[in-house]
């Protein structure tokens, strides 16, 4: 399984940041349509997890969507709303905030499904936000997708921040499958605030040395439970010049564990933000064609299928119904 968090600017904080990813922000353009060529050769079935922001075509548009509701946080940076100033008029005047164009290259692509990301980059465990507003969040995503004939029924949480307690939300507006953290200690779902340098240097460890296992999935674990949680397994982090020598152990991370899913009939859900591409775009795809290429011969070997989020979701409600 593949899923990818696409969000462009909404999920930068600041003006500074943004300066800082201008480059990377920019090169997506150029990475969405080199990652839809890879997963059509290797035919994966993926799920975007997009911005609500992202559907709308105009500054117009985008007023008229906004949720009644909005969070407040107590980190005033966590909100976009307040920059709606700074925002442009279009696509074509700001490639940043805009990206209907992306959209519907995705949606056109075999085997890729669009889902949520939230619509304004919703962060579920900060302080100065409730069920309430995250309803309206979820409401305004939802309704800016059907512009383009889209259904969404599968969510990724900004930051995984994965607030159990609005799972009752998510079914009442449609969400049928979420993608949840990986089993262990160093993933579980936290805010800002309960990060550590600690557990941020051991997840940058984990991503080249396998210190946390596995992180495989049978279909029966996953059906317990509705919405269904279809956790992640592995998040292809960005290259770092700087580690470029350890690469062939951050491939083995990915590739022996796909292999362990494959042999188990387990499911294995990797995940990566497209912008992160960016920076150094001939080393990430490198990489990702590699992933996939083993991938091939674990089909071959093994049978091993791919499938997005809302295929797995069906595959799910199947099963379900025909156990009970």
């Amino acid at each position: 399984m593949v899923s990818l968090d696409f969000e462009l600017f909404w999920g930068v904080r600041d003006k500074k940041t943004l300066d800082q990813y201008r480059e990377n922000l920019l090169a997506v353009r150029a990475v969405v349509p080199s990652l839809l060529e890879l997963f059509r050769k290797h035919e994966i079935h993926a799920t975007w997890a997009t911005v609500g922001f992202l559907f709308l075509k105009t500054r117009n548009e985008l007023m008229e969507s906004l949720p009644a509701k909005r969070p407040t946080y107590e980190d005033q940076n966590l909100s976009p709303y307040a920059d709606l100033h700074r925002i442009g008029v279009n696509e074509s005047e700001d490639p940043f905030h805009y990206a209907p164009s992306l959209i519907e290259m995705i949606a056109a692509c075999p085997y890729q499904e669009i889902g949520s990301h939230t619509f304004s980059h919703y962060y579920c465990l900060e302080s100065g936000q409730d069920a309430t507003s995250f309803r309206e969040d979820l409401k305004a995503a939802i309704e800016a997708a059907k512009r383009y004939d889209l259904n969404i029924e599968s969510l990724v949480f900004p930051r995984n921040q994965c607030n159990r307690e609005y799972l009752a939300v998510c079914k009442e507006m449609g969400i049928k499958a979420y993608r949840g953290t990986e089993s262990s200690w160093l993933y579980q779902a936290r805010n800002e605030g309960e990060d550590s340098l600690f557990k941020k240097g051991l997840r940058l460890i984990d991503a080249y040395v396998n210190i946390s296992g596995y992180h495989c999935y049978s279909q029966d674990k996953i059906a317990c439970e509705f919405p269904f949680n279809i956790p992640s397994s592995r998040y292809l982090r960005p290259y770092l010049s700087r580690l470029r020598v350890l690469e062939p152990l951050r491939l083995r991370r990915v590739s022996s564990n796909l292999s362990y899913a494959a042999r188990k009939g387990l499911i294995y859900h990797l995940w990566w933000h497209p912008h992160h591409f960016g920076g150094h775009i001939k080393e990430s795809l490198s990489l990702l064609r590699k992933i996939l290429d083993h991938y091939l011969k674990l089909r071959k070997m093994y049978g091993m299928e791919s499938l997005n989020m809302g295929e797995l979701t069906r595959r799910l409600i199947q099963q379900v119904a025909y156990d009970g």
